[in-house]
């Protein structure tokens, strides 16, 4: 059963929970170390670009997988975006389809298989930092500027997928938000190399939604962000609603989300990725906001990432 983060993981503070739970993420960490000793790194023949994370979820991996796509097609380069088949992934992988190809398999390494054999020239990886069994000519991991680390412990009593010791093997970090450089200088401790890029959302379609009632609801990784995102565009939202991450909507809770529609009289608005779950019979109700991804040095982003590919 999928459950909703737990607010203690963004706690700067040790908690009663995050504290009984530091055992168990003690052996997570010795079983991710044993790993690290013993599968071995496959090296391929195209580029692999990887965009992965480390604070679990909600750190912006498909969107970036979409616009790094976008650039390196401006580059005259034929990339396609490397998904590990999980069921409850239908949402991302639907909503890259609509924007780039998209190829899938158990196990990652297949799906670049497959990419060599059809021809594309880089594989992108949405997801897979944590994959050990894939050489990455290029390693990206995505930050968002409210979470950060959280509470900076792994799971289960923090967010974190693994030690920070991972950023060794990573190039580049993007942080959705302002500039940050008291957050910058923690992770270059760990990799004085780093190089920082930060980028934010726009919406193409804002201006459907402004003078209007509005019930906001999300099932992603951090909904706050969302409907933080849609408050600092000014709209009036009288109700928000969390689900938790890749959350499968049932006909009860279309109904339910419609009854409150009709007491508060407004509109339905959601994320691409949630309207991407709802029934195609069901979706004439729902509205959802067309966000863009705009670098905040776009040309120095493309300047380094062509040093990895071309």
């Amino acid at each position: 059963m999928k459950i909703l983060k737990p607010k203690f993981w963004d706690q700067n503070y040790f908690t009663f929970l995050s504290i009984l739970l530091l055992p168990i993420s003690l052996l997570y960490r010795f079983v991710f170390f044993l790993r690290k000793l013993t599968v071995t790194e496959k090296k391929f023949p195209i580029p692999v670009i990887c965009v992965g994370n480390i604070y679990i979820g909600g750190t912006g991996k498909t969107p970036i997988s979409l616009k790094i796509s976008k650039i390196l097609k401006e580059f005259n380069q034929n990339p396609v975006i490397i998904k590990k088949n999980y069921k409850n992934h239908i949402d991302e992988i639907s909503l890259i389809k609509k924007h780039n190809k998209v190829l899938t398999a158990e196990k990652r390494g297949d799906a670049i298989i497959q990419a060599i054999e059809k021809k594309f020239n880089v594989a992108v990886l949405d997801d897979g930092y944590q994959d050990l069994s894939i050489k990455k000519n290029l390693s990206i991991i995505c930050f968002h500027g409210r979470q950060k680390l959280g509470n900076g412990h792994l799971i289960p009593a923090g967010p974190l997928r693994e030690s920070l010791d991972g950023l060794k093997n990573c190039q580049i970090i993007l942080i959705n938000g302002n500039k940050d450089l008291e957050f910058e200088q923690k992770l270059k401790r760990y990799n004085s190399k780093l190089i920082f890029f930060y980028y934010n959302y726009y919406s193409k379609n804002i201006e459907n939604f402004k003078n209007k009632k509005l019930i906001a609801f999300a099932g992603i990784g951090n909904p706050q962000n969302f409907f933080d995102f849609l408050k600092e565009n000014y709209l009036n939202i009288v109700q928000e609603i969390q689900y938790p991450d890749h959350y499968e909507y049932k006909e009860k809770d279309l109904e339910s989300l419609s009854k409150l529609e009709n007491k508060y009289k407004a509109k339905l608005i959601t994320t691409e990725k949630d309207y991407l779950r709802i029934s195609p019979f069901l979706r004439k109700k729902f509205d959802y906001v067309k966000l863009e991804l705009k670098f905040q040095d776009e040309e120095g982003f493309k300047s380094n990432l062509k040093k990895f590919i071309i």
